[in-house]
Formats: C-alpha cells, sequence, structure tokens
C-alpha cells in the first residue's frame, strides 16, 4: 500500500491521497491489510488517481499512516477536524497580534501623553521663573530710578539755594544754572560717545572687559548679570561729578555737576531702553511703543547677531551706525518683525 506527499503539502493533500489508494486496492477486491503491489502497480495506481485541488507534485511513494489505513472511514473526518484545526490557529494568531498592535498602540499614546504633560510643565515653570526675574529686576529699576531722580532734583534745588545764600546777596546764579543745563546734556551725547567706543574696545576687545561682558552674549540665568557690573562702574564718575559740583560754588562746579547729572540720565535711559525694551528684562509700558526707540532695540538686536562685525557699538544712535554700514534695510525688515503691530500702523 503506498501514500503519496507533496512539497509543501497540508494534512489534507495527505489524507487525500490515503483515500484514493485504499479506493483503488478495494476495487481490485484486495484487503487494505494485506495488499501488496509490485512496484510498476503501485506506480499504474499513482498515475491514474485523481489529482488533489492543491495540484500536488509526487515526491515519493512511502507507506501510509496505519490509522487511515485501518479505519478508512475516519478519513472525512479527520480532514473536517484538520481545517477546524487550522482555521482556530488562524483565528488566535489574528487575535494575538491584534492585542499585541493594541498595548503597543497603548503605551505609544501613554509615552505622548506623558511627554506632552512633561513639556507643558517645563514651560509652565519657565514661564514663572521668568515673571519672578522681571519682578526683581522691574522692582530694581523702580526703586534705582526714583531714588536717582528724587536725589538729583533735591540735589538740584538744594545747590542753587544754599549758594544763593552763602553768597550774601541772594542772586541767583544764572550762568551756573545755564552750564548745568547744558552740560547735562552734553553728558547725555558724551555718554552715548563713550558707550560706542568703550563697548567695542574695552567690552569686546579688551579680554578682562570681555570676561565680564560675555555673560550679556549668552542666555541669562537669574535677574541679573555679570554685565551689571558696568553699569556701577559709570556711576562712580557720576556720583563723584554730582558731589563735586554740588559742594563748589562756582562756574566749573555748575559744569561738573551738570557732567554729573547728563551721566545719571544716560543711566536711566540705557537701562529703560536696553534692558527693558530691547532684552526684556521687565515691562517698559508706553516706551515701547515709540517709533524711533523701536528701532534702536532692532539695532541692537542686529548688534547681538553680530551680522555686521558688531556694529551698531553704540545705543541710541544705533540706527545711523548700520545706516553707515548699508544695513538700513535689513533693520527696517527686523522693526517689522519686531514690532508688527506699529508697522501696519504706520
Amino acid at each position: 500500500m503506498v501514500a503519496q506527499y507533496c512539497v509543501g503539502s497540508s494534512p489534507l493533500c495527505r489524507v487525500h491521497s490515503h483515500n484514493s489508494v485504499l479506493a483503488r486496492s478495494n476495487s481490485l477486491g484486495q484487503q487494505p491489510a494485506a495488499c501488496i503491489l509490485g512496484a510498476n502497480t503501485a506506480l499504474r495506481i499513482l498515475s491514474s488517481r485523481p489529482q488533489c485541488s492543491k495540484r500536488c507534485r509526487p515526491l515519493a511513494v512511502q507507506q501510509p499512516d496505519p490509522i487511515v489505513q485501518d479505519y478508512p472511514e475516519l478519513a472525512d473526518g479527520l480532514e473536517a477536524k484538520v481545517l477546524r484545526a487550522e482555521r482556530a490557529v488562524e483565528e488566535v494568531t489574528a487575535d494575538f497580534a491584534a492585542a499585541v498592535v493594541d498595548a503597543a498602540a497603548t503605551a505609544g499614546l501613554q509615552e505622548a501623553e506623558n511627554a506632552q504633560q512633561q513639556r507643558a510643565h517645563a514651560r509652565a515653570e519657565r514661564a514663572r521663573r521668568r515673571a519672578r526675574e522681571q519682578m526683581t529686576y522691574k522692582m530694581s529699576a523702580i526703586v534705582a530710578s526714583v531714588g536717582v531722580c528724587t536725589a538729583a532734583v533735591a540735589a538740584v534745588y538744594l545747590r542753587f539755594s544754599w549758594h544763593m545764600q552763602s553768597s550774601g546777596d541772594h542772586e541767583f546764579p544764572a550762568a551756573e544754572a545755564i552750564a548745568t543745563l547744558l552740560l547735562t546734556f552734553g553728558g547725555v551725547v558724551g555718554m552715548e560717545m563713550w558707550a560706542r567706543y568703550a563697548h567695542k574696545a574695552l567690552w569686546h576687545d579688551f579680554k578682562p572687559g570681555w570676561a565680564l561682558h560675555k555673560s550679556h552674549h549668552k542666555p541669562r540665568v537669574g535677574p541679573f548679570e555679570d554685565n551689571d557690573v558696568f553699569a556701577v562702574m559709570n556711576a562712580v564718575p557720576a556720583f563723584g561729578l554730582c558731589l563735586y559740583g554740588f559742594l563748589t560754588p562756582s562756574l566749573f562746579g555748575g559744569v561738573c555737576f551738570g557732567a554729573g547729572l547728563g551721566i545719571t540720565l544716560f543711566g536711566i535711559m540705557y537701562m529703560f531702553i536696553h534692558d527693558g525694551l530691547v532684552h526684556k528684562r521687565f515691562p517698559v509700558g508706553p516706551i515701547a511703543d515709540m517709533p524711533y526707540l523701536q528701532r534702536v532695540a532692532a539695532a541692537h538686536k542686529l548688534h547681538h547677531a553680530e551680522r555686521y562685525n558688531g556694529v551698531p557699538w553704540g545705543m541710541f544712535l544705533g540706527p545711523q551706525e548700520l545706516e553707515a554700514v548699508g544695513a538700513k534695510q535689513d533693520l527696517d525688515e527686523l522693526c517689522q518683525t519686531m514690532f508688527p503691530r506699529s508697522s501696519k500702523l504706520r
């Protein structure tokens, strides 16, 4: 008795071959258990049997399974059971694959949600820290500005009233007042020229100066930075000139007093425009809506971009420095980007 096997065939093909051979044996009047065929007879039986739907290709002739040989009536039921088993395996495999995909998707969604929450928490923390820093610097700026302005006004009044009383004739020193007024505005312009020179020669090109100033060109950590030391350094000569002029009742004393006031006024203006408007260390209110100051702020941003080798080095005349090197178009475009609402109004 013989059976046929296929390349990659399923159990169904094997059962089909058993049934075909058993049928051939019974038609010859032979018993399945005692059927012994020669090689030629076996080959003729195999070549003449119907082909299965799987289009099997004969490989070899082997002995059939003993169970199917002894109990041919089980062949049909075995085929159905094999079909059901294959279907069950496919369903279990599909369910397992779906479960794996669902688990992976759930894990991915959970991970994405956690990452989004972490980013939101980090943004909120940065916003709170920035608000605290702005409030700290704002209070410092307000206290310093109010204190300095109050002291300056009081010093001007006391100086002239005291000198009038000490002179004996109580005559108002008009020459000293004019000199003080002129040197106040002259001190502001002179400080702009000094800032342009010192910014390049002492703060960038001079290594000890750059060691402090480089903190201004890096992201700031906290409300203050090392570069703030320069504000204190500039306050020393301003205080010295004001003190000398306050104690000296003469024209030269009035000149020194005015120069000290001019340096002080420049420092206050610089703090509000540079620290407040440009670098957002504290809000400046309506100052941010003034067109020329917006151009000043944009010009200083180009200094930090180092697009024109550091130009502008000054602050309030920065737009003129950029126009001198042919950067007016870039300045206008940056102004429109930084202050779009004001650009539309103009």
